[in-house]
Parts: C-alpha cells; sequence; structure tokens
C-alpha cells in the first residue's frame, strides 16, 4: 500500500479551476477576434466597392458639370440667342391665339352692369398666368362702382388694379366715366 504524505510547510494548490477558465475565456477571445476579423474584412470590401461606385459617379457628374458648361455657353451665342428668341416670340403668339376668349366673354357678361361696357381688352400671359387690362366706360359713377365690385367678388379675376380714371363732359358720348384697370384672369382649361 503506497500513501502519500506531504510533507512541505503548505499544501499544493489546485490550479486545475483556473487553467480550466483560462482555457475558455483565451477559446472565446480567439472565437471573437475571429468573428470581428471576418467582419471587418467584409466591411472593407464593401467600401471598396462603394468607394469605386462614388468615385464612377463623381467623374460622371464632372462630365456631366463640363457638358452643361459647354451647353450654356452654346445658347449664350448669338445664332442660338436669335432662335431662343424667335421661339420665344412664336410661344407668346401661340398662348394669345390660345386664350379662352369666349370664355373671358362670357365671364365679363356675368359681372357687367347695366351702363358699362368693356372698350378695350388686351391679355398677356405672365409665368403662365393671364393678366388682362381693360378699358371699361360707364355712364355713371354708380355703375362703375357696381362694376368694380362685381370684379372683386368674382372667383374668376383677382388682383384688381385700377391704373387710369377720367370722366368726360361731352354729350355725344354714352359713357361718362372712362377707366383703365388690370386683373388677373385664372384660366381653367376645359
Amino acid at each position: 500500500m503506497k500513501l502519500r504524505l506531504n510533507l512541505s510547510s503548505a499544501p499544493q494548490e489546485n490550479n486545475r479551476p483556473f487553467l480550466l477558465a483560462a482555457a475558455v475565456a483565451g477559446t472565446l477571445s480567439l472565437l471573437a477576434l475571429a468573428i470581428l476579423a471576418h467582419a471587418a474584412v467584409r466591411s472593407w470590401q464593401a467600401n471598396r466597392s462603394l468607394r469605386a461606385d462614388t468615385a464612377h459617379w463623381e467623374q460622371e457628374i464632372r462630365a456631366n458639370r463640363q457638358r452643361q458648361q459647354a451647353l450654356k455657353i452654346y445658347f449664350q451665342s448669338p445664332p442660338a440667342r436669335r432662335v431662343l428668341d424667335r421661339a420665344a416670340f412664336l410661344n407668346s403668339l401661340i398662348g394669345e391665339r390660345s386664350f379662352p376668349w369666349t370664355k373671358i366673354f362670357m365671364d365679363l357678361e356675368q359681372t357687367l352692369p347695366a351702363g358699362v361696357r368693356i372698350v378695350k381688352i388686351s391679355p398677356r400671359l405672365v409665368s403662365g398666368r393671364a393678366e388682362v387690362e381693360l378699358e371699361v366706360g360707364a355712364a355713371s359713377d354708380e355703375g362703375k362702382i357696381q362694376f368694380l365690385e362685381a370684379i372683386e367678388k368674382s372667383k374668376v379675376f383677382s388682383g384688381l388694379q385700377v391704373k387710369q380714371e377720367r370722366h368726360i363732359d361731352q354729350s355725344g358720348s354714352s359713357d361718362r366715366v372712362m377707366f383703365t384697370l388690370s386683373v388677373w384672369y385664372t384660366i381653367a382649361w376645359s
């Protein structure tokens, strides 16, 4: 029979739990290191493709800016300016021809009181809106006031501005008051 005796002054310590815990912690650390390294490599690869895409689009933007600058210079040249001016003139003619004359006369007819008549009408398109200048003759100041109130209450006319007014004292004319005004007309294309 064998007997184990420890003759040393201090008993031998058991280091196995510490070594086991250190081995588990080391294994977990290595596993975490491998996972983080893999994630870092994938992120670097994804960023590399994003950087390549960004460089490609920045190059496209530079090329488009150069083309835009060249076109800007071209459209400021005298021949191109003449063509653009001619196109603007033709577009304004087309806009005037497509003005809804029948509709505006129907709308004005609803607002005209007795003794008031439209002498002259001049529409023009301004930024897609119709500004209409009217020269109006009225038999009296009351008729003029009634007409102005009817225009202000109308749903298709807005921004009323009386520009000029004069009283006529001639016996041959039925209009005693002549005035010029401008209004914005809402074009309802149907």
